[in-house]
This record gives C-alpha cells, sequence and structure tokens, in this order.
C-alpha cells in the first residue's frame, strides 16, 4: 500500500500540446509552444483521509479476511503434517466414516430425480473424506506407507463423492432409462417402450437390495454393464479363466497367490537395498555412483517397483474377485484387471488398453471433463465448432492425465514432506506423448508399434517415471511394511534357505 501512495503522489509532467520540437521561435511564428507544468503534489496525509482511499482499502482487507477464511477452513480439513492426530483404536472409526455418505449418494443415484439431495449430502462426503484422509495419521514410519494408502483412498472417495452428486439422471445400466427401469421389449414390430409398471417406485424393494445395488455401482470402477464404462467404450481385457464359478474361483485363487508371492519377494528385496530400506525413505538415485552405474541402478529399482504395482494391483483385485463372486457377483462382473503391460507397443497401447482402467472416470470426473467443457466453449466462441471439438478433445485428454498426476501427488501428501510437482509432471507428459504418436500417424500413416514402439513406451514410462517413483521411495514406499513379517513367505522359508545354500 505504501508503493501504491508514493505513486500516486509522484509529480506528474503534463504536457499541453504536440507542437513542434524545440528551438528558437521566429518573430512571425504565433504557434503555442509545449507548456509544462507540475501537477500539484498530494500530501499522503490527504490522501489516507481521500473516500478512495478507505475504498481500496476495504477491498484490500476484505480479500484478506476471505483468504484467511478459506486457509483456516482447509486447515481444519487438510491440517499441516505436524498438527496430524496420531491413529488409535478410539479415533479409527472416523478414519472410515467417508463409506456412510459415499453409500448413500450411491444409493441415491439409483433413484430416479435425487440430484437436489444427493447435492445436499455432498458437502458432507468432502468433509468426511477430506478429514479422515488428512487429519489422522500412522505416526510409526513403518506404516507411513498406510498413510499413501489412506490418501489414494481419499482423493478417490472425494472424486466419487462429486461424479456421483453432479450426474444429472443418477447412473444407469445398459439397457435403462431410468436407474432401476429397464426398457420394455419390442411388441409387433414397434419400438421399444417404457414398461408402465416399472416407472412407480417399487414397494417391495427391500433394505438388502438397495445396499447391495449400492454396492455394486462402488464396486464397479470400471463401470462394466453401465454407462460411463460399457457404455463409453472402455477396453476389458480378455478373460483367460473359465467361466464357471467353481474353477472361476480356483483360478482366481492360484493367481492371486502367485502375484502375492511376487510381491512378496519385491518387498523382500527393497528391504535390502540401502537407503530405500529405511522406514524413513531414501532415493533411488546413488550420488556415491558414476552417472551409468547410476542410472543402472535407479533404473533397476524404478522397474522393480512398476513390477511390485502390477502384483500388488492383481492380487488386491483377485482378492476383491473372490470375496465378490462368491458372495452375489456373476464372473463376467470380474474380468482382469491388467493385459500383460509389459508387452506393450505404444503408449496408446498402454495407457488404453494394457494398464488398469479401475481410476479411469474419476480422472475424467477431475480433469477430463472440465478441461474438455472449457476447451469446446472457448474455442468455440472465438472459432467455430470444428475448433470446438479438437479443443474439447484435447481438454479430454491433457485434462485427464493431469488429474491424474494431481490424483497421486496429493495422496502422497498424506505420507508427509509435502507436495512435489514432478509428480504431475510425469503424469502430464503422457499427454504431450499422446500427441506426438498422433502426429506420428498423421505423417506417415501408421501407427507407433511393434519393437520400436516398445521401447518408445518404456522411455516415456520406465525413463520418464524414475523422478515419480523416487518421490514415493523418499517417502518411506520401499521401506514401509506392505508384507507383515509373519506373513512373508520369503522372509520366513525362502531367504533363510538362500542364506543356508551360501553358507553350505
Amino acid at each position: 500500500m505504501l508503493d501504491l501512495v508514493a505513486w500516486l503522489t509522484k509529480p506528474v509532467v503534463i504536457i499541453t500540446s504536440c507542437g513542434p520540437p524545440s528551438g528558437p521561435q521566429s518573430k512571425n511564428d504565433f504557434r503555442p509552444r509545449p507548456q509544462a507544468f507540475k501537477s500539484p503534489r498530494l500530501e499522503p496525509e490527504a490522501l489516507t483521509t481521500s473516500p478512495t482511499f478507505f475504498v481500496i482499502r476495504g477491498v484490500e482487507m476484505s480479500i484478506d479476511i476471505v483468504l484467511t477464511g478459506l486457509v483456516k477452513a482447509f486447515r481444519i480439513l487438510v491440517p499441516e503434517p505436524q498438527d496430524r492426530i496420531p491413529l488409535t483404536w478410539s479415533n479409527s472409526p472416523l478414519v472410515i466414516l467417508p463409506i456412510v455418505p459415499l453409500l448413500v449418494l450411491s444409493y441415491l443415484a439409483r433413484r430416479p430425480r435425487t440430484q437436489f439431495l444427493r447435492l445436499a449430502i455432498l458437502p458432507l462426503a468432502v468433509w468426511s473424506t477430506l478429514s479422515a484422509a488428512y487429519t489422522y495419521e500412522w505416526v510409526n514410519p513403518v506404516y507411513n506407507v498406510y498413510n499413501f494408502a489412506s490418501g489414494l483412498w481419499g482423493a478417490f472417495a472425494l472424486l466419487k463423492a462429486v461424479e456421483l452428486a453432479f450426474v444429472a439422471r443418477g447412473r444407469l445400466k445398459i439397457g435403462e432409462v431410468e436407474p432401476g427401469v429397464m426398457k420394455s421389449p419390442p411388441s409387433n414390430g414397434h419400438a421399444a417402450s417404457i414398461a408402465q409398471a416399472q416407472l412407480k417406485p417399487r414397494l417391495l424393494l427391500t433394505f438388502y437390495n438397495g445396499f447391495s445395488d449400492a454396492c455394486e455401482l462402488l464396486s464397479s470402477m470400471r463401470g462394466i454393464g453401465w454407462d460411463y464404462g460399457t457404455g463409453n467404450d472402455i477396453y476389458i481385457p480378455p478373460e483367460h479363466r473359465p467361466t464357471e464359478k467353481t474353477a472361476f474361483l480356483k483360478s482366481t485363487l492360484w493367481s492371486t497367490l502367485g502375484y502375492y508371492l511376487l510381491l512378496d519377494l519385491i518387498d523382500t528385496g527393497f528391504k535390502l537395498v540401502p537407503g530405500i530400506s529405511s522406514p524413513t525413505g531414501g532415493s533411488i538415485f546413488f550420488p556415491n555412483l558414476s552417472l551409468i552405474p547410476r542410472v543402472l541402478v535407479s533404473t533397476g529399482l524404478h522397474f522393480a517397483t512398476g513390477v511390485a504395482f502390477i502384483a500388488g494391483f492383481n492380487m488386491v483385485y483377485g482378492l476383491m474377485t473372490l470375496i465378490c463372486v462368491s458372495i452375489w457377483q456373476p464372473p463376467s462382473a470380474w474380468p482382469p484387471v491388467m493385459e500383460r503391460p509389459w508387452a506393450t507397443t505404444s503408449l496408446h497401447d498402454f495407457w488404453g488398453k494394457r494398464w488398469h482402467q479401475l481410476l479411469r472416470q474419476i480422472f475424467f470426473v477431475g480433469g477430463g471433463y472440465p478441461l474438455s467443457f472449457l476447451g469446446e466453449k472457448i474455442f468455440g466462441m472465438l472459432l467455430g465448432k470444428r475448433a470446438a471439438r479438437i479443443a474439447g478433445l484435447w481438454g479430454l485428454l491433457f485434462g485427464t492425465f493431469t488429474a491424474s498426476g494431481l490424483f497421486h501427488m496429493f495422496a502422497m501428501y498424506a505420507m508427509g514432506q509435502g507436495i512435489e510437482w514432478k509428480v504431475v509432471g510425469f503424469f502430464s507428459a503422457q499427454a504431450i506423448a499422446f500427441v506426438f504418436e498422433r502426429a506420428w500417424k498423421a505423417t506417415t500413416g501408421r501407427r507407433v508399434e511393434g519393437w520400436w514402439g516398445r521401447v518408445w513406451s518404456y522411455l516415456w514410462v520406465v525413463g520418464g517415471g524414475q523422478w515419480c517413483v523416487d518421490a514415493w521411495h523418499r517417502r518411506g514406499l520401499g521401506g514401509g511394511m506392505v508384507i507383515p513379517p509373519f506373513l512373508s513367505v520369503t522372509r520366513l522359508i525362502l531367504l533363510p534357505l538362500l542364506i543356508k545354500a551360501l553358507k553350505a
């Protein structure tokens, strides 16, 4: 504000006319000479008593009050790391509190004409989700990896709540015209019509049916059989297990055990690497090594982390498959979660098909759809419909990958040590790589594929992703307790046998 006062009180030189340059004026030249004069100096005391000063000062104070209030409100839900509350048995029920409003939103999303009620519940869902994810923490560094899991759950629940609240018609299964209302089959060659009996509320609908319907909507993260998944061209990997229920469960059990052993083996290996074996974290980049060995070590650790992620995803997904198929869902509702991501031939192939699509919808909601909408509106007004369509597609692409980066970064914030934009940079860079692949196809008429496409993909994911994985390991991802020691087959059996064999 003192700078503003000094600027306003600075003498101003005003030119009264734009005459010719200075020089001697002849006797017959009657044109007026440019004259300069200084404006009256405004004293700071007079300025601070003017109405303008009070208006500016009032606006400034109002903005400060609003921003301070927003920061305080945000810090109530997301406190500073040093202000977080240790997680105990007494407050642990508060951590699972967000599931209640989320289930209510899911239940209402399967009921027609409930959007107003869902929007009213949304603030409660946001409050409970942020509070549970960021207010309480596992204090022991060994369990910091569970803080990461809490952050992942909180980010997912937050975006899922926003999706369920804002979808106008609710969530529809394929073939439905309203939640729970199917199209009637065509009769006498006429188009399908809505069965009027189904439009009426089902008076005999039990609590169990409503609860199971809400659980089905929440558990169907890829939207298989729903309008946002199957109805939105999501890729589903081909099934390699038998479709008969008992045989399906048996095959799933064996594959889940295999992924568990693989994750256990890698997790045990991390505990043997200096630096990242510490629960407080360590870098995958070893500064005491020369350049080439350092790159080889970091690449190997990054690749091992990626394999651990693949094993972990498949293990958890397998456990959920065993539970849900055993209780109420058919095997077709749980197809494979990935399709050999190591065999990718392009980034389109990797991110669009081979990597898991479990978070696809919430990334659309968190960034893809909003940026696509803005791109269409802005470029539509300026350049027309064709430009709007192109801007919408690019907005969907960049918004989705940026939302993925923000999702992982804010989940990582629950582990402490602040945030790192390198994580967002890695995921956003994938959108740029997509542009390069599109440009290659437009120029050559051929897709990125084959062995060269595989090398290209590995450079972006394995090479470019090292700084992202390093941020996680510096927060204790490798040194944390992923597999409890009393459940580790590698530490209880395999490693002692290996040590005994080496000593023999």
